[in-house]
């Protein structure tokens, strides 16, 4: 028994470095795929999937790609064919073509998000949150009609207060009428402005809502749009509780993925 106990030790301490070792580099893989995990993905695999969203909505987008860059090309070619310098037009060509299809690409792809949730409750508030700086934009509608799921959304910019509507212009705009007469006593002189959003003819596209408010002219200064928001947020409180099946947060695209960051 004496002459066995050393060589079943010996084997347990060889067999320990092993399993320590495998225990190490798994936790380095682990570590690994965590800090993979948390940085988000690459630069390219954004690019994929802004191009397979993009190609869901509008199948012919390689083509369009190609075509695209092969005449930007084409273009700087016949310049360069002018000029007696062709190949250092071209090679001039190819960045501007490569430009070019990541702007056509991300134009396509942000009104193919919105396609995508163009029928979802709350698609208005997802259109809304494009908004850049300088605009203060309610996440939760601020005005519910439960039995139809009409909405109002508020964002409080430079232009004054912008109420958005969803659902059919005729019966959301006396919501919105409504949120002007709760919101108009709080904040008196200044504009109160009445957007339709939605895909019939007398609505703004979900794509076209930040770029058609951005066009409004501005009435307020910076501090005053912050002193705005102060007295409208008192508010909140009135607010009816959103109803089953209505959730913003769930309609909004991924804007990262969009601007390829």
């Amino acid at each position: 028994m004496s002459d066995r106990t050393p060589s079943r030790s010996k084997g347990a301490s060889a067999a320990d470095p092993k399993a320590a070792k495998a225990k190490a580099k798994q936790e380095q893989r682990e570590a690994k795929a965590k800090r993979k995990a948390e940085r988000g993905p690459g630069p390219f695999a954004q690019i994929k999937q802004v191009f397979q969203i993009t190609k869901e909505q509008d199948p012919n987008i390689t083509l369009k790609l190609i075509a695209l860059g092969l005449g930007v090309l084409v273009v700087f070619l016949l310049l360069g064919l002018l000029l007696n310098n062709w190949i250092t037009w071209l090679l001039i060509g190819i960045p501007f073509a490569i430009l070019l299809c990541f702007w056509f690409l991300s134009r396509r792809a942000e009104k193919a998000a919105f396609a995508r949730i163009e029928d979802q409750p709350g698609a208005t508030g997802a259109a809304l949150s494009t908004l850049r700086r300088g605009w203060i934009v309610e996440e939760q509608p601020v005005q519910i009609d439960p039995r139809n799921r009409d909405l109002v959304f508020r964002a409080i910019g430079r232009p004054g207060v912008v109420l958005v509507t969803e659902g059919p212009t005729g019966r959301a705009r006396k919501l919105a009428e409504k949120e002007r007469r709760r919101v108009g006593p709080r904040v008196r002189n200044v504009p109160i402005h009445i957007i339709a959003a939605g895909p019939r003819e007398d609505q703004v596209p979900l794509n076209q809502v930040s770029k058609h408010i951005r066009k409004l002219e501005n009435k307020l200064t910076k501090q005053e749009v912050s002193a705005v928001h102060q007295r409208l947020s008192t508010l909140r409180s009135d607010q009816l509780p959103i109803p089953k099946g209505v959730d913003p947060m769930r309609a909004r695209p991924d804007h990262k993925a969009l601007r390829g960051r």
